[in-house]
């Protein structure tokens, strides 16, 4: 069973994956207007439920970004999405290692 923490560090992972997605020509445009909705909605500071409502304030946070990353994945060609993990492992080890 995984953890809370395994799996926010697995959505981060395909959050950075979807970067590298949005800039690949295979991807279908619709796929990356979804993209730069998720990306926006995440950063914009103006959420559909407020964020000081107790309880309810974070759960479009905690909702609808994972919701819409997981259909975005679905979206993406699978051998697009493995490339782009690839991509990211390497990322990750080269900046881990300093190289």
């Amino acid at each position: 069973m995984t953890s809370l923490k395994e799996k926010a560090n697995q959505l981060k992972n395909e959050t950075y994956a979807l970067y590298l997605a949005f800039k690949d020509p295979r991807v279908p445009w619709y796929a990356k207007v979804l993209i730069a909705a998720i990306v926006s909605y995440t950063l914009s500071p103006i959420d559909l439920i407020p964020d000081f409502i107790p309880v309810i304030g974070y759960a479009d946070d905690l909702i609808l970004v994972p919701a819409g990353i997981y259909l975005v994945l679905k979206m993406i060609p699978e051998e697009v999405l493995e490339e782009c993990r690839k991509k990211l492992a390497y990322l990750i080890l080269k900046i881990d290692f300093g190289d």
